[in-house]
């Protein structure tokens, strides 16, 4: 067999930031000393839904899934001796992509850099946010504007850079099936190039189309995942050609990165993690006509909490092995003309095409985001069925749970705790900045960034301007709000009586004898305080609870402390469930437990689920938290069981 040219290796990304724009820095440029060859940013919370790092909703949010960008000077500092016309970055964000994407421009020609030479992405998909992640900001049609004002902008100033990536990665998260994560990402697609036809000549949208790009995610099963990449390539292909007629083979390339599944990542013998990880990490390089472009990799670690950089070191060489020591670059494609591989992708792509004609009857992507979310709702919680009734086996999990202590969780348990003290150090350089700046550039540069809003004009060129006077992320995300209003995603629940019971009789029958006792049915409330988007967790306890009869309480995402507090009151709650995946978990509870205190409502029983190491669950029962759920606790319906037990009238006399 005659050997091809050796391929080029993929973009190797890590996904990081945390703590502070310095801190990141260094973090950024010691992987690149290790052989990283694309920055990929993490946002902290407040900057993903456009607030500054002193406002009431960023409390305890600050520097803990990514760093906080709150202007320029914080944007500077984080690309300090990082040459940008040199570098592909990727920055994961969404709500606040045109004003992240502004402060970047602004400090590349600081650099002196030749803006047309940037390359990098902006994820700048909204959709799969109301879907899945949660940091969206406006409603879908003013962000389906936004979406096209930065892909308009790019194509005209920054024309090698990715002004979308549709992102299906959360999607999978949520529970998508494969199909459900072909269709639901193409119809994003669909809905973004609809959107930007009108705005750019006809001979030019073909070379616009060309610079959509993906991001998705691979799980466990491999030889599925792989011909679901297989799939995505044949759909998008037949999607440009048809659809919009695009005849230029290069223009309707599937253009992916990726980052592998962590939802499969276990708490519970974490690291088998790595091998999850590599596996997963083949799904998308195997096949070299679905191959990815760029790859970043959890680390073994996550379902724990925040990598160390030695982790995230680790999953590197992990790319760097099998890009290099390995000699899968230097083939063709392993799997074309393999009869198993053809059909499954035929099968992935009927299904897929099914769906997709089904959105099409609704109106498209936007006018589906209620039936996507009640469907992804529906999808985790069969998953989850799955592993509970050992038909999906998770190894460490629901078999072979007996094992060796791991040495790699060190008397640091393994992770990295960002200082609390960043939180207030971030909020004094914001201070700092606010009284460094020209009061009167802000005001006019505000202004200009509003009259654009307000007309319907492209709001890229003003928000660059802003970026320059000194304007910070909050005040323009403010201006957004103010001009297309806010909006509130649906949570998927249904609050209405359930016909799910299969396996459930006894629960059902708890419920209904406590709901006796209790005098009316058992209500449930469920709260996500903060600015934590991840609602996979809180729906599904919701899902379940409804199931077993509970009469569930769930608005969804970003709710105060204050405002979960006066929803127990009105509702007149049994039991309050807190779902904190963000880190934050400490200071959010103990607001939460103060205001029922004070509010007379201390007797309410009070479980937190989230991402909590032991310490912290030490300090959360010394302030009154009944109970503890972590990804480990995958048992709904033992859970479901505690809470009738904590609420049952004569188990309390008992006690």
């Amino acid at each position: 067999m005659t050997q091809l040219q050796k391929d080029r290796p993929w973009l190797i990304r890590t996904y990081a930031g945390h703590s502070t724009a310095k801190a990141s820095n260094a973090l950024y440029r010691a992987n690149l000393a290790k052989g990283q060859t694309g920055l990929s940013v993490a946002f902290d919370l407040p900057t993903q839904t456009g607030y500054d790092s002193d406002h009431t909703l960023a409390r305890g949010e600050v520097g803990k899934v990514g760093v906080p960008v709150c202007h320029l000077g914080d944007m500077r500092v984080l690309f300090d001796q990082i040459p940008l016309e040199q570098m592909n970055t990727s920055m994961t964000i969404n709500a606040t992509a045109p004003w992240l994407l502004a402060l970047y421009i602004a400090v590349a020609e600081e650099q002196g850099a030749d803006v047309s030479k940037l390359q990098g992405t902006v994820q700048n998909d909204l959709i799969k946010e109301y879907l899945s992640r949660g940091t969206y900001v406006c409603p879908p049609k003013p962000s389906l504007k936004m979406i096209a004002d930065v892909a308009e902008y790019c194509y005209d100033n920054v024309p090698k850079w990715n002004p979308m990536n549709v992102c299906s990665y959360h999607l999978q998260e949520a529970g998508a099936t494969p199909e459900q994560e072909l269709a639901y990402a193409l119809a994003t697609a669909i809905a973004v190039l609809d959107e930007l036809r009108p705005r750019v000549p006809a001979e030019d949208f073909p070379a616009l189309c060309g610079r959509i790009s993906f991001f998705v995610n691979a799980g466990i099963r491999f030889v599925t995942e792989m011909c679901k990449m297989r799939a995505f390539v044949d759909l998008w292909d037949e999607i440009l050609q048809q659809r919009y007629g695009i005849e230029d083979p290069k223009f309707r390339r599937f253009r992916y990165g990726v980052q592998v599944n962590s939802l499969g990542l276990t708490e519970q013998q974490p690291e088998n993690n790595v091998y999850r990880i590599l596996i997963e990490m083949l799904a998308v390089t195997l096949s070299k006509r679905a191959r990815a472009r760029a790859v970043q990799l959890p680390a073994w670690n996550e379902a724990l909490g925040l990598p160390r950089p030695w982790d995230q070191q680790w999953s590197m060489r992990m790319q760097q092995i099998l890009a290099y020591e390995t000699d899968l670059l230097e083939y063709g494609d392993l799997f074309d003309g393999n009869p198993v591989v053809d059909v499954k992708v035929e099968e992935l792509k009927n299904g897929a095409r099914a769906e997709l004609a089904n959105l099409e009857s609704m109106g498209g992507a936007v006018a589906s985001i209620e039936y996507m979310k009640s469907r992804l709702v529906e999808s985790n919680a069969e998953r989850l069925n799955r592993i509970e009734r050992n038909e999906t086996v998770v190894v460490g999990v629901n078999k072979w749970t007996e094992g060796e202590t791991s040495p790699l969780q060190t008397e640091d348990g393994g992770i990295m705790v960002v200082d609390p003290a960043v939180e207030q150090e971030q909020i004094g350089r914001l201070n700092a900045w606010r009284s460094a700046r020209d009061d009167a550039s802000v005001a006019a540069a505000l202004q200009a960034l509003r009259e654009a809003a307000q007309s319907g004009a492209n709001v890229m060129a003003p928000s660059i301007a802003a970026a320059k006077a000194g304007v910070t992320t909050g005040e323009w995300a403010e201006e957004m709000r103010k001009a297309y209003g806010t909006y509130r995603g649906p949570t998927g629940v249904s609050g209405s009586v359930s016909n799910k019971t299969e396996g459930l009789e006894d629960l059902r029958a708890a419920v209904d004898a406590v709901s006796d006792r209790l005098g009316r049915r058992l209500k449930f409330l469920v709260g996500k305080p903060g600015l934590d988007g991840h609602s996979n967790g809180a729906e599904q306890i919701a899902f379940r609870a409804r199931d077993c009869g509970m009469d569930i309480s769930y608005e969804g995402i970003r709710l105060t402390p204050e405002e979960i507090v006066s929803a127990a009151q009105e509702n007149s709650a049994h039991v309050i469930g807190l779902s904190i995946l963000s880190g934050s978990h400490l200071p959010l509870v103990k607001d939460v437990m103060t205001r029922l205190t004070e509010a007379g409502l201390g007797d309410i029983p009070v479980i937190v689920g989230g991402i909590i190491p032991d310490e912290d669950a030490a300090v959360l029962r010394s302030m009154g938290v009944a109970e503890i759920y972590t990804p480990k606790n995958f048992e709904l319906n033992a859970i479901m069981g505690d809470i009738v037990t904590l609420v049952d009238p004569k188990e309390i006399a008992a006690e």
